[in-house]
């Protein structure tokens, strides 16, 4: 009875499509962006450098955030996780002291964010109209909606399956079609999957999500941009700070979940 009743359960899971049918992953894309605790790195040399040079000047602050920079990454590399971050972190850290360091002033130390914001919200407006919206190109890349790539929740205790894995998944359930039993031949394929840009609902949505993402960094460097030309140093880390990470995250959560619905929109 026991056998029997596991085979009927089996029966029914693969006889219902929502049971087998891809579901986004958050966890796993988030992953991928490196996580909160990525995020929250970033944001320490700042915090750092904004406190040490109101309470010590310039050159403490300069120190201090090159200090840090470099403690989170010597962190990464004991917990053996991926480096990219805090490479990319130290030197922009080691960029933005140099170039405080050289003026003496340390509003400076904000300049290489507020000209990077700058260059990336000129560029996702710009992706928009010629219909390759940047966020649904990441998003796609990470994540293809018309191959379910990031489907499924991860197993507890077992690391996350890369995008190779995946793939050949897939692979293998294409090429384990079902045979005619007249002639012994394998099925047809399946009709390919359209492009994510051959989908007008993919497009548009994916162009509002970078017209989101656009505006937060041109309102960062809208506000930076003011407070730098007032030589308002500690509003401008203040800035820097509320609309660094909590406006990222915000952005975040909004793409995720937009995210997840267009995959249920595409996945059978």
């Amino acid at each position: 009875m026991t056998g029997e009743g596991e085979r009927r359960v089996d029966d029914a899971q693969d006889d219902d499509p929502a049971a087998t049918s891809p579901t986004f992953d958050r966890h796993l894309v988030l992953e991928q962006l490196g996580g909160w605790r990525g995020m929250l790195d970033a944001s320490l040399p700042t915090i750092a450098f904004i406190v040490a040079n109101t309470v010590a000047g310039l050159r403490a602050g300069i120190w201090t955030a090159l200090g840090v920079a470099v403690l989170v990454f010597l962190v990464r590399i004991v917990r053996r996780e991926s480096l990219q971050q805090g490479v990319s972190g130290l030197i922009g850290v080691g960029i933005a002291v140099a170039i405080a360091a050289a003026s003496g002033q340390a509003r400076d130390f904000f300049v290489l964010g507020i000209l990077r914001n700058a260059a990336i919200g000129v560029v996702l407006l710009g992706s928009i109209p010629v219909r390759w919206p940047l966020i649904g190109v990441i998003a796609e890349f990470l994540a293809p909606s018309h191959l379910g790539a990031m489907a499924g929740e991860p197993v507890a205790g077992e690391p996350a399956p890369g995008l190779r894995r995946r793939f050949g998944d897939l692979g293998a359930a294409l090429h384990s079609r079902p045979r005619d039993p007249e002639t012994g031949e394998r099925a047809p394929d399946p009709e390919p999957e359209r492009h994510w840009r051959e989908d007008p609902r993919l497009v548009r949505a994916y162009g509002w999500l970078t017209a989101l993402w656009a505006a937060t960094f041109l309102v960062r460097v809208l506000v930076q941009g003011l407070l730098y030309q007032r030589n308002e140093v500690g509003l401008l880390g203040t800035a820097s700070l509320v609309l660094g990470l909590p406006v990222t995250a915000a952005a975040l959560v909004v793409t995720l979940w937009v995210v997840a619905r267009l995959h249920r929109h595409r996945s059978p």
